[in-house]
């Protein structure tokens, strides 16, 4: 834990349980409210094979998470390390003008 701390640059064993809180919270959620926003799009188990219906509902799912990991992070008082997190996801995964978009929207000026 000590290293995940340093890593993450928390200071109390109540906010890396909190992280840990909202992590869990986050991909409940995001894996439930999958289904009905698959179903809303027509996309469905009946209407694809399930090797298709997989991966349609798994790519569904990832934006739906990054949403609600900073709002339920908002939430819990942890937007600036959920925020930070999010930025450093979306940059390794070569998306990081998705982050640098909304840096530049919402920075204080």
């Amino acid at each position: 834990m000590k290293k995940l701390k340093e890593r993450w640059n928390i200071t109390s064993n109540q906010q890396l349980a909190i992280i840990f809180i909202v992590f869990a919270i986050t991909g409940s959620t995001a894996a439930y409210l999958s289904r009905p926003v698959t179903e809303a799009l027509g996309i469905h188990k009946n209407n694809l094979p399930y090797f298709l219906y997989l991966p349609i509902r798994l790519v569904m799912i990832f934006p739906l998470y990054q949403v609600l990991l900073v709002a339920i992070g908002t939430i819990f008082g942890q937007f600036k390390f959920f925020w930070w997190f999010e930025k450093k996801m979306l940059r390794s995964m070569k998306l990081g003008f998705i982050a640098d978009f909304f840096e530049k929207k919402f920075e204080k000026k």
